[in-house]
């Protein structure tokens, strides 16, 4: 049997060692001074300020849902078109036994408000724990206003849910500008195009393009 070489790394003797002097005193340092930030390699923690707490006990309408990493914009109309998914997030993430104010504050001193930073592994393994690792990690629009994109983690059904979300908003956003279009070579257009399929829509504004395009030749 060969003998462990004691000056590796890898050896078991080395990966045990107790941390200095020197490293228990920051650590302490950190543990007093909670709020401050710290930085580890490339990674630098926020400091912490009154309107986390605030977050964390009296947070807005929208923002006791933000345990689940998602972020509302005052006055936007994106917060009623995501509200379904949240509620069904957070019906799945949330234990029942569990207030989403701990949450929040698992959510601040663990994964420091933050997809990357980690403020305190523990914290932040038991957030993952209880809310099951349902999570949204982005939502925004992209090529236009009404195009909708939605990535989280979660189950089947939320994922199902997610796409219908962005499917039906697109459909909506786009009709509404097909109709926009078609009024400007209309300016009062027949009602029941309100009702009308986008293909009718996209057919009949193609129509008065080219009819705009005969009479201009």
């Amino acid at each position: 049997m060969s003998k462990v070489n004691k000056n590796s790394k890898f050896s078991p003797s080395l990966s045990k060692t107790k941390p200095t002097f020197k490293e228990r005193l920051r650590d302490l340092k950190y543990t007093i001074l909670f709020w401050k930030g710290r930085k580890k390699k490339y990674i630098t923690t926020r400091n912490l300020e009154w309107g986390d707490i605030r977050y964390i006990f009296f947070p807005p309408k929208w923002d006791k849902y933000g345990y689940l990493n998602i972020t509302f914009y005052k006055d936007s109309e994106f917060n009623k078109v995501l509200l379904p998914l949240v509620l069904v997030m957070d019906y799945e993430a949330k234990p029942w036994w569990c207030p989403r104010w701990f949450l929040r504050f698992l959510h601040v001193f663990g994964n420091d408000k933050s997809l990357v930073r980690v403020r305190n592994r523990r914290l932040h393994d038991l957030h993952k724990r209880l809310t099951k690792g349902i999570m949204f990690w982005d939502w925004k629009t992209k090529w236009c206003d009404y195009d909708l994109r939605i990535s989280i983690s979660g189950t089947e059904h939320m994922h199902n849910l997610a796409r219908w979300i962005e499917h039906g908003y697109y459909e909506e956003g786009y009709r509404a500008k097909l109709m926009r279009d078609i009024a400007m070579y209309e300016p009062d257009p027949d009602a029941e195009i309100i009702f009308t399929g986008i293909k009718h829509l996209e057919e009949q504004l193609e129509k008065l393009q080219n009819k705009e395009e005969d009479e201009n030749i």
